[in-house]
């Protein structure tokens, strides 16, 4: 805390010794401008100074604290694998929990609808049968396969990356899909391979073309499309200045929400987030901005004796048409309006309440319908940034590559803060950038999918798009395989079809998700039990050898990119 305040002290007094230039008779007009620019530029740097010493000042207690608490802080931590664990369950998909002994499912997965990897075909393919995995959801969703190395094109750009082969599944909720593609951040320690966006802005990834490309992403969506933007994001898109806070975790695009309200106006909107104490306010409540969960996934507890209240009774007992949310991250506010958490095609309400055990929020594409998100990766520390979407711009039909004099983080301010206590806004940085702004499908509102390629020649899939996980993968043909990779598979892949073995359901019901019936009135006319929200963990079975060993990963670790 000292020697920030000492840096401050320093830069203080270098900006306080501008002093207006005195013009001379000789001097030219345009050496009068570069003065009068240097010198309003010293005034701003000045304003800049003073503004982080009161708030230094004014926030000692927080800047003492750890700037990543959700790796550091022991109570925090929690709070936030809670968070983390719960929208990593899903892989982007929306699936509901079944009752106990119960059939999974009321549709076949159906493999002959989606397009599969032809290994054989690809000249540059390189199997890694040693790593195998399962995934189990909670729904009872199974994904087998193993991990392989190939070129792959995203957008623009291709680099060789390691991605998940999928032989097996047997849920009908990929029917139609040929995969899933994570843009999350890996997890310290974590034996998944490298995901896919860190691959191709690998500096020592000698097979790619988008070592320069800023890692950065951002996304939006509108009511029938989306678009993904690669190296940061067009201005054209954002109505208004793009605000910039840290993440509370290294590996997780987590914010720190201190305050939600609902009601018709901000003034008069009830909190949903009452906080017994100031300190616990400090850092609020953990939460993810995640593509893969469709709605607003507010406490239906009092997370862990933090809260007075429990958020979503309150959410419901206050339920009314046309009414926002109020959102409160870093001290600045963002309205979430009724045309956006309300699905007027169904006639439902976007809002979940939490699974048993999650002590935060997911904010799900709810938020992206209303504004743009940038996801900064390019430092230890990742960096959200939120604008106002504008809602006359169009999305992209075709992959657009171009360059901008693109706003930035404000990264020395925010590298200064202990946590998610307030939002900075963008910067001007008169370099050039490149952004690849690429089309999503949107799916009602609900779901996202991309266009990807794999391998030499390029074989195209369409694939899940989600924030919240790093899993990539795509589905093969297990009996169609190459033999000497399907030598080196364990027997069982080939003696058990999941998508034939019997579906029956040994999980409990978790809390239920309502939507919300409209009604003409301030009263909640229906409560339609749609789904139900996730429970359990996503288990992994990483498999070495023939043999079973658990492991707590997706996917094991593909060490390196290959030689391809």
């Amino acid at each position: 805390m000292r020697s920030a305040l000492r840096y401050l002290t320093v830069l203080a007094a270098a900006s306080s010794a501008v002093a207006v230039p005195a013009a001379s008779r000789g001097e030219t007009g345009h050496k009068s401008r570069q003065d009068a620019n240097a010198y309003f530029a010293g005034q701003q740097a000045a304003i800049d100074v003073r503004q982080l010493e009161d708030f230094a000042h004014g926030h000692e207690d927080q800047m003492a604290r750890d700037s990543l608490p959700c790796d550091t802080d022991p109570d925090f931590k929690l709070a936030c694998a809670s968070v983390s664990h719960h929208a990593r369950a899903t892989g982007g998909r929306k699936f509901k929990v079944a009752d106990k002994g119960t059939k999974l499912f009321d549709e076949a997965y159906r493999p002959e609808d989606s397009r599969h990897f032809r290994a054989e075909d690809s000249s540059t393919f390189v199997a890694q049968t040693s790593q195998t995995f399962d995934l189990n959801y909670a729904d009872g969703s199974h994904l087998r396969g193993f991990s392989g190395v190939d070129q792959i094109y995203m957008g623009d750009y291709k680099a060789t990356s390691p991605f998940g082969v999928i032989t097996d599944c047997n849920s009908p909720d990929f029917n139609g899909v040929d995969g899933i593609l994570g843009f999350g951040l890996p997890k310290a320690g974590s034996d998944l391979p490298t995901p896919v966006l860190f691959a191709m802005t690998d500096e020592e990834n000698k097979d790619t073309n988008a070592a320069q490309l800023n890692r950065k992403f951002s996304f939006f969506s509108t009511d029938d499309k989306a678009e993904v933007q690669l190296g940061g994001y067009d201005p054209a898109t954002a109505d208004g200045t793009m605000w910039y806070t840290p993440a509370l975790a290294s590996d997780d695009f987590i914010v720190g929400v201190t305050s939600l309200k609902f009601g018709d106006t901000q003034d008069s909107a009830v909190e949903l987030l009452k906080w017994k104490s100031k300190a616990q306010k400090n850092y609020g409540a953990p939460s993810i901005m995640d593509s893969g969960t469709s709605c607003l996934v507010i406490p239906a507890d009092g997370m862990q004796g933090q809260l007075s209240n429990v958020p979503w009774d309150d959410f419901a007992k206050h339920w009314k048409k046309h009414r926002s949310f109020w959102m409160e991250i870093g001290q600045k506010t963002w309205e979430i309006p009724f045309n956006s958490w309300y699905l007027a095609e169904t006639d439902q309400t976007c809002v979940q309440p939490s699974p048993e055990g999650m002590q935060g929020l997911l904010v799900g594409d709810v938020f992206f319908r209303e504004y743009v998100v940038e996801f900064d990766m390019t430092g230890r520390k990742p960096i959200i940034g939120i604008a106002p979407l504008n809602k006359r711009y169009q999305p992209v039909a075709h992959n657009s590559l171009a360059s901008f004099e693109l706003d930035e983080a404000p990264k020395g301010k925010l590298h200064m803060l202990r946590g998610a206590e307030i939002m900075y806004p963008a910067t001007h940085n008169e370099m050039l950038t490149q952004v690849d702004r690429i089309p999503i499908v949107n799916k009602k509102g609900t779901q996202y999918f991309m266009d990807v390629g794999i391998g030499t020649p390029r074989q195209p899939f369409t694939v899940i798009f989600d924030t919240g996980s790093t899993v990539f993968g795509v589905f093969t043909k297990k009996h169609d395989l190459p033999g000497h990779i399907k030598n080196q598979l364990p027997n069982y892949y080939f003696s058990e079809n999941l998508h034939e073995m019997m579906q029956v359901s040994t999980s409990e019901r978790a809390a239920p998700m309502f939507y919300f019936a409209g009604s003409s009135n301030s009263t909640i006319a229906t409560l339609l039990a749609l789904n139900m929200v996730l429970i359990g963990a996503v288990l992994m079975l990483s498999r070495r050898t023939k043999k079973h060993s658990s492991s707590d990963s997706e996917f094991e670790t593909v060490k390196s990119y290959g030689t391809i």
